[in-house]
Formats: structure tokens, C-alpha cells, sequence
């Protein structure tokens, strides 16, 4: 079945097979007359980035391209980023990729116009105030994986290399203006990274969901992404060319970034600092350690999970949705532990002192401690 949309929520998204040939047109209509291509250097060379720098450079737009860009991107790669943007003149950004681009590409077309550091935009209280509107340049936003959800959000993660530390700055015009969601541009991607994403997309529906914030709007959503995630994943896993099943895991995708406005929790928290020391996959990361956070979280959301379950059509409530996300986890070949990602006991007390000021932190159900975070470190790496 072929799925083709366009939706004003919570930007203007263009989405279907084959839709990617629109991106000239629309950064034309955002005012982009020499936009840069901004991805990561694993995608530079594929022939999907190729081929849209071909659309761009076919419609008078050129095909600059800047791809020095880590796999968590930190503001080294930002600054590298606008100098390249500011020397060759562009007047917008097409953020193209998985989060890393995404994110990088949106960073660079807010921080083009600034004077202060990015470290004064991080999203605490409305420091997102202190930035220059007028110098932030339009952005088109091309995923190429169905996971981060960035293409639909208002704010970058960015890796502080000094502290090695993420953090999220914010700006509500980090929103794309326009976003091409094209299934066809994940067909390629590799099964590890279909898992990771699509993992990714599972935990920020699973967190926004379980986040005792008010925001039923984002509570609907994050369900319904849950259930696109359950039954398309695997599909998507098995046959990297069913069209279908990577339509509703990039519709998932997408979901999960609004859904999560609600709130995120632990497993972020948790999977942050891993990721910023040990620059593992996110979403893999996430789905490694959601089991543990999954049970240190019993308490305030049994109920609500129990209730999830029964939308999924999961038998035995909370237990039961426990075992789906353990046989999820199986079935995609996720590791079971962290310490089969190459991480170590040595830094939890470091980790853990990172996770419990983490932005995500004040999403969890259940108040993160450092104690509860060392323990759950400690669960999360190995098996006692």
C-alpha cells in the first residue's frame, strides 16, 4: 500500500515514496537560493544524498554539501558547520539524515545569525530568548532513518566536547519549515541501524507516554506510536524493502518527537551520558536499557502501561508489556546489556551524576537519585 500525505502538524510535512524530487521546490519556497546540504560523513557519499544534491543543483540551486559531522555532534563540528555557511554566502539549511544531521544541519542554520555561544541557548527556563530571530536562517529537513524525530522538532541535542555532556538547545524556530518524509530514503539503511532507530521511535512514545506531565494530545499520540512501532519494526527488520512498513515507522518516528513535548525520562537520562563518553548508537543505547527503567518505574505507572497494553493487544497488562519489550528486544537482536557495547563499571559514579541532571531527567515518573541512577547503571551494564 502506497501512503502519501501532507500534513500542517506540527509543521508542514510532505510525505510519500518518491517525494524527496519536491525538495528543490520547496526550499524555493521558503526563500532558499544557495542552501547548504548539511549530513553526516557516513552519508556524504550515498547515492540518496547524491541524488538530492542533483535536485538542488538541477533547479539553479547548487550542491554544496558539509559533512563533518560526528555521529553525536558536538559544537566543534557547529562551528565548522556556520563557517562554512557564512563564507559560502548560503541563506538556508537542508538538514539531511539521521539525528546527527538533522540536528547539526538545524543547529547551524540558528546559530548563523548569532553572536552569543550555543551553550547560552541550551533549554533552561527561556534562555531561548537571548537568540537573534532574525539571523536564523530557514530550514528543510530530509530524515533518511525513522527514529530521532527531529525533522518535526524545535530543538538540537549537541555534545559538549569539553564536558562530554549533551545538551539540548532550543529555539521555536529550530522548527523546520518545511519537512519530506520519504520512506524510500530508509529502504537502504542497515538492519543495525533500522533496529537502533526504530527502537529510538519506541522509547520516546514509551516515555512520553508514561510521563506524569498533563499533555493529553501528546498522550494520544505517543500510543498510537507505540502501536505503528509494534507492528511495523519487525516487518521493516525482516524486509528492508517493504515500503509500507517503513512509511509507519517514519510516521512513528515523526510522532514520537511531538509526542514527547510531554516529557521523556530515564531512559534518556541513562542512555545520554553513555552515548556522550562512549559515542554509542542512542537508540540502540535506549533500547538496551529500558528493561531496568521499565522496572524502577513499576510503581507509578503499572496501571497506565497495563492500559497501553491493552490498546497494543497485549495480554497480562504491565507484566505483560514488560515481556513484549523484552521479546521485541530478542527477536531484533538488540544486546542485553551494556557492557556488550563496550561499557564498563569504571565511570558509573560519573554517569550517574550526569543522568540525574540531565534535561530529561524531570520527565521520569519516578524522582531519579543519584542513588537509583547508580543502581541502574550498575543493572543496565551487567548481570550481577
Amino acid at each position: 500500500m502506497s501512503i502519501t500525505a501532507n500534513w500542517s502538524y506540527p509543521t508542514a510535512v510532505k510525505f510519500g515514496a518518491g517525494r524527496v524530487k519536491e525538495l528543490a521546490d520547496h526550499c524555493k519556497a521558503v526563500g532558499m537560493k544557495r542552501p547548504l546540504l548539511v549530513t553526516d560523513r557516513g552519508l556524504a557519499p550515498m547515492a540518496i544524498t547524491q541524488n538530492a544534491l542533483d535536485i538542488l543543483d538541477a533547479a539553479g540551486l547548487g550542491r554544496v554539501i558539509f559533512a563533518d559531522v560526528d555521529a553525536n555532534p558536538n559544537e566543534k563540528n557547529l562551528e565548522a558547520g556556520v563557517k562554512v555557511f557564512r563564507d559560502g554566502g548560503h541563506d538556508g539549511v537542508v538538514a539531511f539524515g539521521g539525528g546527527s544531521g538533522l540536528d547539526l544541519g538545524k543547529a547551524v542554520a540558528f546559530m548563523a545569525g548569532q553572536t552569543r555561544p550555543i551553550w547560552d541557548f541550551e533549554d533552561i527556563g527561556d534562555w531561548w530568548t537571548r537568540a537573534s530571530v532574525e539571523g536564523i536562517a530557514p530550514i528543510v529537513a530530509v530524515p533518511t532513518t525513522a527514529g530521532t524525530g527531529s525533522e518535526v522538532g524545535r530543538a538540537s541535542v549537541i555534545t559538549n566536547s569539553d564536558t562530554h555532556t549533551k545538551k539540548v538547545i532550543f529555539h521555536p524556530k529550530l522548527l523546520p519549515a518545511v519537512t519530506i518524509c520519504d520512506p524510500e530514503l530508509t529502504v537502504g539503511m542497515p538492519r543495525v541501524i533500522t533496529v537502533g532507530t526504530g527502537m529510538d521511535a519506541f522509547a520516546h512514545c514509551l516515555e512520553a507516554y508514561s510521563s506524569p506531565f498533563y499533555h493529553p494530545m501528546s498522550q494520544g499520540i505517543a500510543l498510537e506510536g507505540m502501536r505503528l512501532v509494534k507492528e511495523n519494526l519487525p516487518r521493516a527488520v525482516k524486509d528492508g524493502s517493504d515500503i509500507e512498513a517503513r512509511s509507519h515507522m517514519m510516521s512513528a518516528a515523526a510522532m514520537g518527537a511531538v509526542a514527547f513535548q510531554k516529557g521523556l525520562g530515564a531512559i534518556h537520562s541513562l542512555s545520554h551520558p553513555v552515548g556522550a563518553i562512549y559515542n554509542t548508537h542512542h537508540g540502540m543505547t535506549n533500547a538496551v536499557v529500558m528493561p531496568p527503567v521499565l522496572r524502577f518505574n513499576r510503581p507509578a505507572v503499572e496501571e497506565k502501561l497495563a492500559q497501553a497494553a491493552a490498546y497494543l493487544g497485549i495480554a497480562g497488562g504491565f507484566d505483560g508489556f514488560y515481556d513484549f519489550v523484552l521479546g521485541l528486544r530478542e527477536e531484533l537482536g538488540v544486546p542485553d546489556k551494556l557492557a556488550q557495547l563496550g561499557i564498563g563499571t569504571d565511570r558509573i559514579d560519573e554517569m550517574a551524576a550526569m543522568a540525574i541532571v540531565d534535561p530529561t531527567a524531570g520527565g521520569n515518573p519516578i524522582e531519579l537519585t543519584l542513588h537509583a541512577a547508580k543502581k541502574l547503571f550498575a543493572e543496565c551494564i551487567q548481570t550481577p
